[in-house]
């Protein structure tokens, strides 16, 4: 790879959004296969992953000597998931979770009297270690990057003890780790205790414990207090960058003459809030690094000599559809267990299908999105072409 330019590759979080991820990247490797680049040509020197995206990131680094076979590892997973691969959805466990937790919220007054020891979180995210050990491959993240065929690989992860976020990275480069407001980077040997706390969706998944400077603190999804998604990728020398998004980035506005709205129900709040975590930290950095951009191509040589900020190249993908109505039309796929329990807070209603979308690891839904990837992607082939010098 070379040593003055390094392409970088954001994959944001979203839980089962990230399927769409996978559909981008699927149709990334066919049209660089097309346009002459050798299938197990790695294109990007910087992997950098939030949420469930750390878990494609560090899974695609893994297979960094063969970005084709990583790429198909992830499409295999994807379109073959299960909710019962990444948390429990039994009655049993969901009783052992969800409901006691949902109780414990309607009822905590009088339940805490008797009730010792709550359950941590809406859904019990076990089966995810098994599937993360049938994914990953960390002994070849290690001989890829000894090998020079990737630079570095970041995942992201909220403190909830010290209330900061942090960016943990492995590179055998010499990158001094760094500190912004609320933000910090740590370098550390990724492994899957991190990837579990970076894909800790509040409420919904358990914090996981982490070793931080030798003393432990819960920590849960990165997307959490991520004020600057795109930075890390920066931060580990890439000069231009591919964001991958898990939902459109902006939505239009509301039809004149629409129906009135009705009070929000608990989950179509929930549904919102999700969005936020996941999605407005990235809006404002795409539209920050595009305004320094702009600024950067208007000084002159010298002046730009002096600044520590360089132009970085962009190139967005996101979703052209609403992921909350596919969503919305696989409910039904659910295991029961978990669609009595979603219906309970209105997760089962269109309207509140947004907090679904982040839950629904069905194939059903899953294989929609990594075609809607691919197609949007494909839309943009003279883009990718061009972002990559092709």
């Amino acid at each position: 790879m070379g040593q003055q330019h390094k392409t970088g590759l954001i994959l944001t979080g979203g839980g089962a959004r990230a399927a769409y991820q996978v559909g981008v990247l699927q149709a990334i490797s066919e049209i660089l296969w097309e346009a002459g680049w050798p299938p197990a040509r790695n294109p990007f020197d910087i992997i950098c992953g939030t949420s469930a995206g750390a878990i494609n990131a560090t899974a695609l680094a893994c297979r960094a000597d063969n970005f084709g076979e990583g790429v198909q590892k992830l499409l295999d997973v994807w379109q073959h998931i299960e909710v019962e691969q990444v948390y429990r959805a039994d009655s049993l466990g969901v009783l052992r979770s969800g409901a006691r937790w949902l109780s414990i919220l309607s009822f905590g007054w009088l339940l805490r009297k008797w009730r010792a020891a709550p359950p941590a979180s809406l859904l019990d995210n076990t089966p995810l270690v098994s599937l993360l050990h049938r994914m990953l491959d960390l002994p070849r993240l290690d001989a890829v990057l000894s090998e020079g065929l990737l630079h570095a690989l970041a995942v992201t992860a909220s403190s909830y003890s010290g209330g900061q976020h942090i960016t943990f990275y492995q590179t055998m480069a010499n990158i001094v780790p760094w500190v912004r407001m609320q933000r910090v980077a740590l370098q550390d040997q990724i492994g899957v205790e991190h990837l579990l706390a970076s894909s800790a969706i509040p409420f919904i998944f358990p914090a996981t414990p982490l070793y931080l400077g030798g003393h432990r603190e819960y920590c849960g999804d990165g997307s959490m207090r991520q004020l600057a998604p795109i930075s890390p990728a920066i931060h580990l020398g890439a000069d231009k960058v591919l964001v991958v998004g898990a939902g459109r980035l902006t939505e239009p506005a509301r039809a004149a003459g629409a129906a009135p709205a009705r009070y929000p129900s608990v989950a179509q709040i929930a549904g919102h809030a999700m969005s936020s975590i996941f999605l407005d930290g990235l809006a404002v950095d795409i539209e920050r690094l595009e305004r320094i951009n702009r600024t950067l191509s208007m000084l002159p040589p010298e002046y730009l000599a002096q600044t520590p900020l360089k132009p970085v190249e962009l190139l967005v993908i996101a979703p052209s559809e609403r992921l909350d109505d596919i969503a919305s039309r696989h409910i039904a796929s659910l295991p029961a267990p978990i669609r009595v329990m979603l219906s309970s807070i209105g997760a089962t209603e269109t309207r509140g299908a947004a907090l679904a979308s982040y839950l629904l690891f069905e194939s059903t839904y899953t294989c929609e999105l990594i075609r809607l990837g691919q197609s949007d992607t494909q839309a943009r082939k003279a883009d990718v072409l061009a972002f990559f010098g092709s």
